[in-house]
């Protein structure tokens, strides 16, 4: 099957020329223009050229993670970048040649063309390449923006919000085939039972001997439904362990997905809610009341996690365009995707039931729009 088509727009600054220097590249879906990736670095004191090819670079290799199949359109509005990357210009300074190969590396040579763009038609990349640049002034890296308080739903949604499902009914125009997520919540661990706090900052359990048993009834399930074409999992052991006795079921390999994995819920990790409420009680109120608010000793918000779960949703729907894909992840992943599909606030987190080895069903419309088809189904369990 041919690869998809991507746009990559890329840019790069110095303050100084040379000073301290920062890249920003965005990857887009080649039809919807919506963006699906974003990267940015500060990397110390360089050129504006020198960062700019960072940037290119860091743009094709995100591409390529989503898909290495894609044919890229590279557009940038350093005329110096594309001209010698299109081969029309000769690299003659020692610093570029390294970096001109590294890009040339990335993807082959026939999937990737260069456009030179104006500057305003290249805003985004230029904002986080200033984004970099800023952080590294206040001594820290880059890191996915969350937007600021102030701004309408800024506490709650991330930047990738504008691909939240649109009023309408989808079914009601011709949008050709969905894209269908089966989310799968990952069989029980010995925590699981006590109700106890286990993220990507824990002990990364194992499935228990019931977690096992129920990874088997949902690879009987599934096998039995035959819809399923592809494999997506959380990296974590448990969900690991599951995807696979599910994937061996099905005649299908597991595709690990770093943006599903589980909420690090900090010094909570093993932690009952009623231990954290004792310990920790004005953490976790803040907790409760605010998307922004993170776990005690460094865990991560429900803003950041929304984020992170956008980014990994758009890579999984360019990969698999119009398939049904079954993802395998955690509760917190798992309730923030049907959120989003459903548009509703942060705190329906917090109304929704979800089962160990439950599953879900989410389709995806050309247009945008999406559909919750199924709940916290346990019926394989029975």
């Amino acid at each position: 099957m041919a690869g998809r088509r991507f746009v990559v727009e890329a840019d790069g600054g110095s303050r100084g020329n040379p000073g301290p220097a920062g890249y920003g590249a965005v990857v887009r879906d080649g039809d919807t223009g919506l963006i699906i990736a974003e990267a940015a670095e500060f990397i110390g004191h360089a050129t504006n050229n020198v960062a700019e090819y960072k940037g290119l670079i860091a743009g094709l290799k995100a591409a390529r993670e989503i898909d290495p199949d894609a044919s890229v359109d590279v557009r940038m509005d350093s005329k110096l970048v594309v001209e010698q990357m299109s081969g029309r210009w000769k690299i003659k300074h020692p610093d570029m040649q390294p970096l001109a190969a590294e890009a040339r590396a990335v993807l082959p040579r026939g999937q990737v063309k260069y456009t030179w763009i104006p500057r305003e038609r290249n805003k985004d990349a230029d904002r986080l390449a200033n984004e970099a640049m800023d952080a590294g002034k206040a001594g820290r890296q880059w890191e996915p923006r969350v937007p600021k308080a102030d701004t309408p739903a800024a506490v709650d949604e991330p930047p990738l919000e504008t691909t939240a499902p649109k009023a309408g009914w989808a079914a009601a125009a011709d949008l050709g085939t969905p894209t269908t997520f089966v989310l799968l919540r990952h069989g029980e661990t010995h925590l699981t039972p006590e109700k106890r706090f286990s993220g990507s900052g824990g002990s990364d359990p194992e499935l228990s001997e019931k977690g096992r048993w129920q990874a088997e009834r949902v690879a009987e399930a599934l096998a039995a439904r035959g819809s399923v074409q592809a494999v997506v999992s959380s990296p974590m052991l448990r969900t690991r362990q599951t995807a696979e006795t599910v994937a061996a079921r099905l005649g299908l390999e597991v595709r690990y997905e770093d943006g599903l994995r589980e909420v690090n819920f900090g010094a909570w990790e093993g932690l009952t809610f009623a231990e954290v409420q004792e310990r920790h009680p004005a953490d976790l109120d803040a907790w409760l009341g605010s998307a922004k608010a993170k776990p005690t000793g460094g865990g991560e918000s429900f803003a950041t996690l929304t984020h992170r779960i956008g980014v990994a949703r758009d890579k999984i729907l360019a990969r698999h365009h119009g398939r049904t894909v079954l993802v395998v992840s955690h509760v917190s992943p798992i309730k923030t995707l049907v959120r989003l599909a459903l548009g509703a606030p942060p705190d329906s987190l917090y109304r929704m039931e979800l089962s160990a080895a439950s599953l879900c069903a989410v389709q995806y419309y050309a247009d945008g729009n999406a559909s919750v088809r199924l709940l916290n189904d346990t019926g394989h369990l029975r």
